[in-house]
């Protein structure tokens, strides 16, 4: 009997079995070791339900806007594709913060995405690695055709997502 695939599995290689990758961080409440563990673990609660986990790795400041039933339903009609980590800085063992770049792929509706973002993330000896906030520094655009996808980096290198930017101007 196979395993079961951790849904974070990176698109081009061997996934992890799931029991061996993200289920410690999920299932037994085990801290995430670094930063990319943690944005691993975040990627496959949102490809199990995981709600709650995913409230819970927030840095306090950053829960007061949580949306509960968007990230619900956003969870819950996406079919997880896998994670690609672009590139991370710091985050690891006795860093006290670190950057995660990814590209998360998912299909809704039937039509492949891809959610590309720079995360910023905060350690603390009391709980462990916690997500921070989006952290833009003009990363370069996925670019699908010639446009940018609305939750892609803006191309004029404001630093906002392209739907908050010069789609509004579009």
């Amino acid at each position: 009997m196979t395993e079961k695939p951790c849904p974070c599995r990176a698109r081009d290689s061997e996934p992890l079995p799931y029991a061996q990758c993200c289920a410690p961080i999920l299932e037994a409440g085990s801290t995430a070791p670094t930063a990319e563990a943690l944005m691993r673990a975040r990627y496959s609660a949102y490809a199990l339900g995981k709600i709650d986990f995913l409230y819970d790795s927030l840095a306090p400041e950053s829960q007061h806007d949580f949306d509960r039933k968007a990230v619900q339903h956003w969870s819950s009609q996406s079919q997880w594709l896998g994670l690609e980590i672009l590139s991370t800085e710091g985050g690891q063992p006795g860093d006290k913060e670190g950057y995660v770049e990814f590209v998360a792929h998912f299909s809704l509706d039937g039509k492949e995405q891809a959610h590309r973002e720079r995360s910023k993330f905060r350690a603390d000896e009391a709980n462990g690695w916690c997500f921070l906030e989006e952290a833009n520094r003009k990363p370069t655009p996925v670019v699908k055709g010639d446009q940018p996808g609305r939750n892609d980096p803006c191309p004029c290198g404001s630093g906002k997502k392209f739907k908050k930017c010069c789609a509004l101007a579009a």
